[in-house]
């Protein structure tokens, strides 16, 4: 099931205070970035945040499970979506231990 649009715009909304905030629909279902790195994916209208150790301090008593069929275990992030200052803050650490990401390879003209 595809996640729904208005709850895409409500999670946007919920982390806004993060950073520079954006999402870009994949597959169906949404990334989340937070400063041009991919923090969080949107699946079935649950949002998933990439596991880090700083996120798993700052939350706790973490639950996780993997956003899609196959994929690497993130946090699942259920209540807590409510708390606007708690989500802004948890994206916030985990953008500052994601890596930078590897910039795009210009295609090959051909000759």
């Amino acid at each position: 099931m595809a996640s729904d649009l208005d709850f895409v715009k409500f999670v946007v909304d919920q982390i806004e205070n993060a950073g520079v905030i954006s999402c870009r629909k994949m597959f169906g279902e949404y990334a989340v970035y937070c400063e041009g790195k991919v923090v969080a994916l949107i699946c079935d209208n649950q949002l998933f945040i990439k596991p880090t150790e700083a996120g798993r301090s700052f939350i706790g008593d973490v639950v996780e499970a993997p956003p899609y069929p196959g994929a690497k275990p993130s946090f699942l992030i259920e209540e807590q979506i409510e708390d606007k200052d708690w989500i802004s803050e948890l994206v916030r650490l985990t953008e500052k231990e994601l890596p930078e990401p590897k910039p795009k390879k210009k295609p090959k003209r051909k000759s």
